[in-house]
């Protein structure tokens, strides 16, 4: 029974492993519940570095992992660290499952060799097993070469790396490379690696792709024989590719090879990204297709790629794209004829097209988030909020409203959430400058419970 038990709470609070705040609180239950919930927290601890203090949070972070180093080790480094704290309760860095050499570049912020060394060489070991690995651009330490290599990275199913790599690096990754399934490309235009080809060519079942390009337009450097062999060889995996990120138009119709992608992120936010028309998308039919980002990209292929999908679409997610108002009414029109199973919604909605929302919220009835972007100086918040309180299907309730140019008053806000009483109570965000009186309203309806979140930014 105690070992069931103990199975039973892994299970649930994996389930919780992105709710840091719960899984803090459930911590300081027993001795159980902290045993069970410490290689949880501890599988990525990197990610915590996200947000918040990241300056204090990395200082707490190397501190910890130098607790685990040995006594020669500390005596190399007594020069560098204070190591007169305690030792941890927990071997923490035991717990973790993702290398990332990115973060321990920035949380050492020291180029001393000795130093990143000696914190490599205690994380690569024969007792663990590593399932996610990043790279920084320009990392020239063989780690291949270190004891526990080979093991440490048999199970790896994540890589992530620059193309500006080390040669030596590059041989070591490719050895271990045959079992990713997802693999993250950061491209450097003006300084490629042209073998990171094998990073692509050597897996043998590759699901979820994304390649970051940092590309300058202006810059003028004929990039396309790279791009050309970078894309031939994502061809080679169309059978297997599920999910993929690119952040540059391609140089050859690739992405009409990807019949079975689910998840299609396109975010050409680099300069010069205006003179692209993507065209590629215009006639493009992905069947399966889930989820479609697009930043940046033209909104009329975008359109058309969406009346191509197959009614498969739960999450559509449209921003920094600039919309005429018959761009904005066509692609909301094309929305609710083809996407009624619509789930997520990110997308800017023109005053004067208020009507073809309306339409929207009637045919799509499983939505369960609306993200409403305007550009309109003048906005007609009132009719919005008609709307809303008339039309949302029972599953709507998280809702996030941007107008760079003016916010709803007090009254129509009141007025909204008055009428959503007796509805799931809502997350909300907007962005707008929050006064006493607008604090005072939103306390006021959290106690109530029409409001379970609310955020906002100015």
């Amino acid at each position: 029974m105690p070992k069931l038990y103990k199975d039973i709470l892994y299970l649930i609070f994996q389930e919780l492993q992105d709710n840091k705040e719960t899984l803090y609180s459930c911590l300081f239950v027993d001795k159980t519940w902290c045993e069970t919930i410490i290689p949880i927290l501890w599988k990525d601890p990197w990610k915590f570095l996200k947000s918040g203090c990241k300056l204090r949070k990395r200082g707490l972070l190397l501190n910890l992992i130098n607790s685990n180093l040995s006594n020669e080790s500390k005596n190399k480094l007594g020069q560098y660290f204070n190591f007169s704290y305690k030792k941890p309760l927990f071997n923490y860095v035991s717990y973790c499952k993702h290398l990332n050499l990115m973060e321990i570049k920035k949380i050492i912020n020291n180029d001393t060799l000795i130093i990143q060394l000696e914190i490599i060489n205690l994380l690569i070991n024969e007792n663990t097993k590593f399932t996610h690995l990043y790279i920084p651009k320009q990392f020239n330490y063989q780690i291949n070469l270190f004891p526990g290599f080979q093991n440490c990275f048999s199970n790896i199913v994540f890589l992530s790396c620059s193309s500006n790599i080390d040669d030596n690096v590059l041989v070591g990754l490719s050895k271990i490379c045959k079992s990713i399934k997802e693999l993250e490309l950061i491209i450097d235009e003006n300084n490629n690696n042209c073998d990171i080809i094998k990073l692509i060519d050597i897996p043998t079942n590759l699901i979820n792709v994304r390649l970051l390009i940092k590309y300058d337009f202006y810059i003028n450097i004929n990039y396309e024989p790279f791009h050309k062999i970078l894309e031939k060889s994502l061809m080679k995996h169309s059978n297997t590719i599920r999910y993929l990120k690119i952040t540059k138009q391609p140089t050859l119709m690739i992405l009409s090879s990807f019949n079975y992608l689910i998840r299609l992120e396109l975010n050409c936010s680099c300069l010069g990204s205006r003179h692209y028309q993507w065209n590629c998308l215009e006639n493009l039919s992905l069947p399966f297709l889930q989820i479609l980002k697009a930043r940046y990209v033209p909104i009329k292929p975008i359109t058309n790629l969406i009346e191509n999908t197959s009614g498969s679409l739960d999450e559509i997610k449209i921003d920094y794209t600039y919309h005429s108002e018959n761009d904005n009414k066509r692609i909301i029109q094309v929305i609710y004829h083809n996407c009624s199973n619509l789930k997520y919604l990110t997308l800017v909605i023109k005053s004067n097209n208020l009507i073809e929302l309306e339409k929207l919220l009637i045919t799509c009835k499983y939505l369960i988030k609306l993200n409403i972007l305007t550009d309109d100086r003048v906005f007609d918040w009132n009719n919005l909020f008609d709307l809303l309180i008339r039309l949302s299907p029972i599953t709507l309730y998280k809702f996030k409203f941007y107008n760079s140019y003016v916010s709803p008053d007090l009254d129509s806000l009141k007025l909204f959430l008055d009428n959503w009483k007796g509805r799931n109570s809502l997350l909300l965000k907007f962005n707008m400058d929050i006064n006493d009186e607008y604090s005072d309203l939103i306390e006021k309806y959290k106690a109530e419970g029409v409001i379970n979140k609310f955020d906002y930014y100015s």
